[in-house]
Parts: structure tokens; C-alpha cells; sequence
């Protein structure tokens, strides 16, 4: 039991890590803490929802239909709420962002109101020895590896990514070098919007949700980022994975209310252990 659960949670964590992924992202691009992530993750959630029940799509085709809204919604958050703050003290970024989550669970409640949602969607199962595994979570688990490989090669291997890598290390010497840095932050909002669209849609692929239901997450990558280190994308997917794990084990030991104060006990005491986290908060 013990074995199962443990597979399932770095399963679950294997998502964890991509929706912390986009906080970690923007934070260490462009020092923005993003508190319109948890909405975001619902949109995402909603997104899969419309296309599976009113289109009769795929849920993980519909991925790249998500990704991409997410992406040009990013962009325009930025344009919007970040831009004209990106270089006021952090509580004006906070504001900002605060606000973007606030009009977005005011127009999604509006829109879809807070009943509770479900994508009725199905792989079936499978065992391996005596563990059964949902064919949902192995898929979900693997497209979040699939897309962590992608956003490396494109931050590693194109023009674009070096651009965001260069103005995330010295804005003003990126610019010198003609690097158009107020276009290459507001693609990497973009993306980090994105990326926690991206886990929206996997996780609606396995849990009820409501337009609301972003925030717990939103929390848990705040956990994950601080565990993985903040600013560090492949600290993310390891810190996602981590509390997966815990997650997976803890109710096996006692009940389930214990586990987002375990989550934030772990929180506190890596601030105070290591503040930057496992792997540093390099990006």
C-alpha cells in the first residue's frame, strides 16, 4: 500500500512540478512574483473542460489549444498589469498580480459560477505486480516530463530562449546587445502563464474542480519553488516531485487534513534551513 501510494503521489508530482514551473519561471526572468498563478491553473482546468464537453475533443490534444491561449493570455497580463510595474518595488508587482486574480475568479464565478466541474474521461487502469496505476496519471506524468524536456531545448537550444536566459542574468547588458528585453519579459510571462495552463489541463484530466480550486495550487507551487529553489525551472520539477511523494505517503500514516500543514511546515523550515532552496535559484 505504502509502494502505490508512493507511485501515485510522484505521479501527481510529476504536474506539481510543471504548474510550479511557470511561478518559478517568471520569478527568475524577471524578479515577479505571480499571484494570478492559482486562477490561471483553474483557466486551464476550464479550458479542457469546454473542449472535451463542447467540442468532443481529446483532452490532451487539447493541451495545444490551452497552451497556446495561455500563452497570448500571458502576454496580455503582462501588457496589461506587469509592465508598467516590472520595475517598482516587489509589493507593486504584488498588487498588480493580486489584482489580474481577482477579476479573473470574479469573471470565471460570473461565467461558470463555483459548482464543481468534472472531465469524465477515462484510460483505464493497469497493474504492475500490486500496484494498480491509472493510465490518466502515467499520461499526465508523461506529458509533464515531455513538456519540462521542451522548455529546456527551447531555453537552451534557440535564439529566443538564450534572449530570455540573457535578460533573466543582466537586463540592461542584454539590451546593450540588442536584445529587445521589454518583448523577450513579456513572451516569458507568457510562457510561465502557460506552463501553469498546461498543468490546469492535466490535473482536470483526474480531479474535480471549480474556478476556485487554482489557489490550493497556487500554494503548493509557493512550497514547491521555495523546496526546488526559486527561480530554478528544473528545481520545480524535482520539488513537485518531492511533495508528490509526501502527499502519496502521508495519508498512509494519518489523515489527509494533516497534509497541507505538513506541506507548510516543510515550507517554513526550508526558508530557515537553506533559503535557496535544493538546487539554488539559478535559472
Amino acid at each position: 500500500m505504502l509502494i502505490a501510494s508512493l507511485t501515485d503521489g510522484l505521479l501527481l508530482g510529476f504536474v506539481y512540478g510543471i504548474a510550479a514551473m511557470g511561478l518559478s519561471l517568471i520569478w527568475g526572468v524577471m524578479d515577479v512574483i505571480n499571484l494570478s498563478h492559482g486562477p490561471i491553473i483553474a483557466l486551464g482546468m476550464f479550458g479542457i473542460y469546454l473542449a472535451f464537453t463542447g467540442l468532443g475533443w481529446n483532452p490532451y490534444l487539447s493541451l495545444l489549444l490551452v497552451a497556446a491561449v495561455g500563452l497570448l493570455l500571458g502576454i496580455m497580463i503582462y501588457g496589461a498589469a506587469v509592465h508598467r510595474v516590472i520595475n517598482a518595488p516587489h509589493l507593486s508587482t504584488l498588487l498588480a498580480t493580486f489584482a489580474v486574480n481577482m477579476i479573473i475568479i470574479g469573471i470565471g464565478t460570473a461565467v461558470f459560477s463555483t459548482s464543481p466541474r468534472n472531465v469524465d474521461f477515462s484510460l483505464g487502469s493497469f497493474s504492475l505486480g500490486s500496484i494498480t496505476l491509472l493510465w490518466t496519471r502515467v499520461a499526465a506524468a508523461l506529458a509533464a516530463v515531455l513538456v519540462t524536456a521542451l522548455l529546456y531545448l527551447f531555453l537552451y537550444r534557440t535564439r529566443l530562449g538564450k534572449s530570455i536566459r540573457a535578460v533573466a542574468n543582466n537586463r540592461a547588458a542584454a539590451e546593450l546587445m540588442g536584445i529587445p528585453a521589454s518583448w523577450v519579459l513579456a513572451f516569458s510571462f507568457g510562457l510561465g502563464t502557460m506552463l501553469a495552463a498546461i498543468s490546469g489541463g492535466l490535473i482536470a484530466t483526474f480531479f474535480p474542480f471549480t474556478i476556485l480550486a487554482g489557489g490550493s495550487y497556487e500554494l503548493k507551487s509557493f512550497v514547491i519553488c521555495v523546496l526546488g529553489g526559486l527561480g530554478n525551472p528544473l528545481g520545480a520539477l524535482i520539488g513537485g516531485l518531492i511533495l508528490g511523494g509526501l502527499e502519496g505517503i502521508i495519508p498512509t500514516f494519518m489523515e489527509t487534513t494533516w497534509v497541507p500543514v505538513l506541506e507548510f511546515i516543510l515550507f517554513v523550515i526550508i526558508l530557515l534551513v537553506k533559503p535557496s532552496g535544493l538546487l539554488g535559484g539559478e535559472t
